[in-house]
């Protein structure tokens, strides 16, 4: 899914590499070692450029941060296929696909390439996301999860799956229970004791769904835009409560994914190797078209 937060990235030939950063993420890593010079420098074959990025996406949130990123900075520096590239970096084309495609998208590698389907949404939706003042690395979340998952598990989370795509296309049918996960939001509550709480604040005050964002530490509550203030406020009322410093965003689906400017820079909308661009052809189908 992409949300409208965005990060944009402009890319230009330098005598020397110059890396600056500004917003979410500004002054981390302003050298070799930052995401968007690793992906410039593999598509454009030198290290010569001056790279600018801008970005609104929270990092190590669980927000799609470094796949928004690598779609931008593959794009800005020329890639042909940016999708294909950031998902090479980010190891799956998941976000990359959303951040590329914009809305409700659903990818997966086929036959060397990458599928991606673009969903039907209900635009009348609204997300409202929790966004602690707290850093979760997706390497550490991730050895928060079993190595095996029962049957049992799996047949659990691939049915409420079905639920949410058929209430992400039709909110009148999207009920709370499909967002409920037997696979990862459990065993990574540890690492952030208040997510329970708030995610009962998200639904007190009338989410119909809510969910980990991601690998988290993010929270999602998914309602009607009207109800999205009421939300809102309920959530912010249980991070004082609880002293959980953070913000709490309303955000709405961005339906156009990655856009180029007309100075030839280009921008990028959210929700992730070898020395150079990955290997392999993106194809994208809108579910949508026609209709």
């Amino acid at each position: 899914m992409a949300l409208d937060r965005y990060v944009e990235v402009e890319v230009e030939s330098a005598s020397r590499l110059i890396v600056r950063s500004e917003g979410e993420g500004a002054g981390l890593s302003d050298d070799p070692s930052h995401l968007a010079a690793r992906v410039a420098i593999d598509v454009a074959g030198t290290d010569r450029l001056a790279i600018t990025v801008r970005s609104q996406i929270p990092i190590a949130r669980g927000l799609g941060s470094s796949a928004a990123l690598a779609v931008a900075a593959a794009a800005a520096a020329g890639a042909k296929d940016p999708l294909a590239v950031a998902a090479h970096m980010d190891g799956h084309p998941d976000n990359a696909a959303a951040s590329m495609v914009g809305g409700l998208v659903a990818a997966a590698r086929v036959k060397g390439g990458i599928q991606a389907v673009r969903l039907a949404l209900d635009v009348s939706l609204a997300f409202v996301v929790i966004v602690p003042d707290l850093t979760l690395s997706t390497a550490k979340a991730r050895q928060a999860l079993p190595n095996e998952v029962s049957r049992e598990s799996a047949a659990f989370n691939l049915s409420r799956m079905a639920l949410l795509i058929a209430g992400l296309a039709d909110s009148r049918v999207l009920i709370s229970e499909a967002t409920e996960d037997r696979l990862h939001q459990d065993y990574r509550s540890p690492l952030f004791p208040a997510a329970p709480k708030l995610l009962a604040s998200l639904s007190a005050g009338g989410a119909l769904a809510v969910c980990w964002s991601g690998a988290g530490p993010s929270l999602l509550g998914i309602c009607k835009g009207t109800e999205s203030h009421r939300v809102q406020q309920a959530a912010e009322s249980a991070m004082a409560d609880a002293g959980i410093p953070g913000q709490v965003l309303v955000l709405r689906a961005d339906l156009h994914g990655l856009i180029l400017n007309p100075e030839g820079a280009w921008d990028e909308a959210s929700e992730v190797s070898a020395a150079g661009p990955a290997v392999g052809r993106s194809e994208v189908y809108d579910f949508n078209a026609g209709r």
